[in-house]
């Protein structure tokens, strides 16, 4: 008795996901190259690239700050340097900052910004030739929090709320090219995030454990159950979709 391989439909593609280094960036370059494809794991910090890297032969570690000028075309041109193609662009890198409106700082809103809504168009413009070729796919990581209202961090759900909306306005706008734009909006799901804000370990415990009392389905997501999404967005067979925005938070946007 023979048995088959398992499936590999992203074999021989391209793929870039930003924030690579963990949580749901590392979750989905790894998914991705359990389906076959080429992946550059993208980041700041090369140390927690190395670490997903040494997941999987398959992706390779960059690290750069997409946020930076010109760091976002360097990233693309060192997938197609590398590879000669770029299939799928995972706009995953962002930045949490918890800022009431007190405390609010022209530098602090400009940097959220920069990192949650510019890099993603930077990254989308300097893809998009790669990606008429392939016809291919974005997929943008958004928040419950881009469409759910939350006191003390109304920014970030903007930048959030921003992204919702080029992702619809491109996929509209690149339709035409046969390239397709969606989003997954994760609810609270284990990652660094929190912690990487600033917020003191008690805080951040304390916020996670208020938050899974709040959520209908009784916890915070897996990285993975967010990645497993971003995968099936950019999958082939998933090619009659298109600015669709996904919220994947265990039932909280329903409150």
């Amino acid at each position: 008795m023979t048995t088959s391989a398992a499936p590999t439909p992203f074999a021989d593609q391209v793929v870039i996901v930003t924030g690579a280094g963990s949580g749901i960036g590392r979750a989905a370059a790894l998914a991705f190259a359990e389906a076959g494809a080429h992946v550059l794991g993208v980041g700041r910090r090369k140390d927690a690239l190395d670490g997903t890297a040494a997941l999987h032969p398959a992706v390779i570690p960059m690290s750069a700050d997409v946020s930076e000028d010109g760091g976002p075309e360097e990233v693309i041109e060192a997938a197609v340097r590398r590879w000669g193609r770029l299939d799928t662009l995972v706009n995953n890198a962002g930045a949490f900052t918890a800022m009431p409106l007190a405390q609010v700082s022209a530098a602090r809103v400009r940097q959220l910004m920069a990192v949650n809504v510019v890099a993603p168009s930077v990254l989308a413009s300097a893809a998009l030739p790669h990606l008429k070729a392939s016809q291919g796919s974005i997929v943008n990581v958004s928040s419950t929090f881009g469409h759910r209202p939350v006191a003390g961090a109304a920014h970030y759900g903007a930048s959030k709320a921003a992204l919702e909306q080029l992702t619809r306005s491109w996929a509209l706008e690149l339709a035409p090219d046969r390239i397709r734009v969606n989003a997954v909006a994760p609810g609270p799901t284990e990652s660094e995030a929190l912690s990487a804000s600033g917020l003191p370990a008690d805080a951040v415990e304390r916020i996670k454990a208020d938050e899974a009392t709040t959520i209908p389905l009784g916890r915070r997501g897996e990285p993975a159950e967010v990645a497993s999404w971003i995968v099936r967005f950019a999958d082939t067979r998933s090619a009659w979709v298109t600015g669709q925005v996904l919220t994947v938070d265990g039932g909280l946007e329903l409150l």
